[in-house]
C-alpha cells in the first residue's frame, strides 16, 4: 500500500524536520520514518473501519426506531439495503482485517459524533436515494455504491480532512494519497474473492521497505557531499539564500539518483519535480529542475553516473 511516492514524501518530511532542528541522529530518524509510514498504513485501515462503523450506526438507529412506543410502518419495515450491503459484509467478515485493526489499536469508538456526521452526509445524498431505488440488487451494485460514495462524499471533504488531521498529526499530508489507495482497493473487491486477498499489505514487497531506509540513510550520510555539489551549480544564487525545503528536495533527489542504479534518472527527477510543486513555491520549481539537470548532465559526462 505504501508506494515509493509516499516514501519519498515521508523521507523529505523527516530530513527537513531534522535539518531544521539541527538533529543528526540517523537512528532516531530511521525510527521516526518507520513510525510515520506505519501511521500512514493505519489511516488506510481506519478508512475501511469507518465504512463499517457508519453501516453499524445506521443499523443501530433503525433498530431503535422499531422499539419506539408507536413506530410508523416505515420504521417497522425499513429499507435494509444499506445496512445489508454485501461489500461491507465481506469486509467485516475478514478476520485478517480485524487482526490488523487490533494490532494497530485503531478505533472509532470515541468518535461517534464524527461517524454520525458521515452517515448523515451519506443518507442525505442523491447517491443514497438512487442506491435504494435501483432495480439491480447485487454485490457489484453494493460495491459500486461505496466506491462512488467514498469518492464523492469522503474524498476532498474538508470537514473530514480537518477531523483526521486533528485525530493524528501524522495524517496531515497523507489523507489525499491514502484516499486514492482506499478507492482503488474498494474497486478490487469481488463477490467470490475473500477480503483478505484484496486489502493491500503495508509494503508491496521488501524492496520498497529497503528503499525507504536506504534513501533516508543516503540523504543523511551524504548530506555535506550533496550540498557542496549543489552549491557548485548555484551560479546566480547564494546557497545560504536558497530555501531550506528546496535544498532538502535537491539533497534527497541526488541521494536517489546516485544511490539507486536500477531507478532511471528521469523517473527520479520527475518525481522530485512533482514533490517540489507541492512543497516548494511555483517559482522555485524551474530552479530545482535546472539544477538537477545540470548536475546529472555533468555527472554522466564525467562517468560519475553510469545509468540512464
Amino acid at each position: 500500500m505504501i508506494n515509493r511516492i509516499l516514501i519519498r514524501i515521508k523521507v523529505l518530511q523527516i530530513v527537513y524536520a531534522y535539518h531544521q532542528n539541527g538533529n543528526g541522529d540517523l537512528k532516531s530518524a530511521e525510527n521516526d520514518l518507520q513510525f510515520s509510514l506505519k501511521k500512514s498504513y493505519e489511516l488506510y485501515l481506519a478508512f475501511f473501519l469507518l465504512l463499517i462503523e457508519v453501516t453499524r450506526l445506521q443499523n443501530r438507529i433503525l433498530a431503535s426506531k422499531k422499539e419506539k412506543y408507536i413506530p410508523t410502518e416505515e420504521e417497522l419495515n425499513p429499507n435494509m439495503r444499506f445496512v445489508n450491503n454485501r461489500f461491507i459484509a465481506q469486509l467485516a467478515a475478514d478476520e485478517g482485517f480485524w487482526k490488523l485493526i487490533k494490532e494497530n489499536g485503531i478505533s472509532w469508538d470515541n468518535d461517534e459524533d464524527f461517524v454520525k456526521r458521515i452517515l448523515d452526509q451519506v443518507l442525505n445524498s442523491d447517491l443514497y436515494a438512487e442506491y435504494l431505488e435501483a432495480e439491480e440488487d447485487s454485490f457489484e451494485q453494493d460495491q459500486q455504491f461505496w466506491a462512488k460514495a467514498f469518492k464523492q462524499l469522503i474524498c476532498d471533504n474538508e470537514m473530514i480532512d480537518e477531523y483526521l488531521e486533528d485525530k493524528s498529526i501524522f495524517w496531515n499530508d497523507d489523507v489525499e494519497i491514502i484516499e486514492s489507495f482506499v478507492l482503488k482497493t474498494i474497486k478490487r473487491f469481488k463477490e467470490a474473492q475473500p477480503a483478505n486477498t484484496v486489502l493491500l499489505p503495508m509494503f508491496k514487497d521488501e524492496d520498497d521497505r529497503t528503499f525507504a531506509i536506504k534513501l533516508l540513510r543516503q540523504a543523511f550520510l551524504k548530506k555535506t557531499e550533496y550540498r557542496e555539489l549543489i552549491g557548485r551549480y548555484l551560479t546566480n544564487w547564494d546557497a545560504d539564500r536558497v530555501a531550506n525545503i528546496d535544498m532538502v528536495i535537491l539533497q534527497i533527489a541526488l541521494a536517489e539518483i546516485f544511490a539507486f542504479p536500477t531507478i532511471h534518472t528521469s523517473i527520479s527527477m520527475n518525481e522530485y519535480i512533482e514533490i517540489a510543486k507541492y512543497y516548494s513555491s511555483p517559482k522555485k520549481v524551474p530552479f530545482i529542475n535546472a539544477t538537477l539537470e545540470s548536475i546529472v548532465r555533468d555527472a554522466k559526462r564525467d562517468h560519475k553516473l553510469l545509468k540512464d
